[in-house]
């Protein structure tokens, strides 16, 4: 359980990774990256990016800044710089992005909404803590 302590000790490159075999039951908040390539319940907000693998899957919300996703998401995905869409991939629910590439053979049912994004209303992320990377619990 305190194996994070040393991982999160790396500045600005922090990258966090969900493992094939892994599931995740709760929120994950970082600063940094998020890779998604196991199953995922619960909300999911990143600083940098979430990348969900093809084998991934979330249910919740994403909230980040750049999302690539080639896996299935139900939930809302918002992204205020960039999402991309990946032919594999399968979103069910509400998408808010700045810009957005969606490749065909994708699936996305929800509406979709293009602008600008303010992630600091969403949930409190911006300026609040991050509990990914060894930061203190309780």
């Amino acid at each position: 359980m305190a194996r994070s302590d040393q991982a999160g000790s790396g500045g600005n490159t922090d990258m966090s990774i969900i493992g094939p075999r892994m599931k995740v039951v709760g929120d994950l908040t970082t600063e940094g990256t998020i890779r998604i390539e196991g199953h995922v319940q619960g909300d999911v907000e990143a600083g940098k990016a979430v990348v969900v693998g093809k084998e991934g899957e979330i249910q919740g919300d994403i909230r980040t800044q750049d999302s690539v996703v080639s896996g299935r998401v139900r939930g809302s995905v918002t992204a205020a710089s960039r999402l991309e869409v990946q032919a594999t991939a399968q979103i069910d629910g509400e998408v808010h992005a700045r810009r957005l590439q969606l490749e065909e053979g994708a699936l996305l049912n929800g509406t979709i909404r293009m602008g600008e994004v303010d992630l600091s209303s969403q949930g409190g992320k911006a300026g609040g803590a991050s509990s990914a990377g060894g930061s203190s619990g309780s």
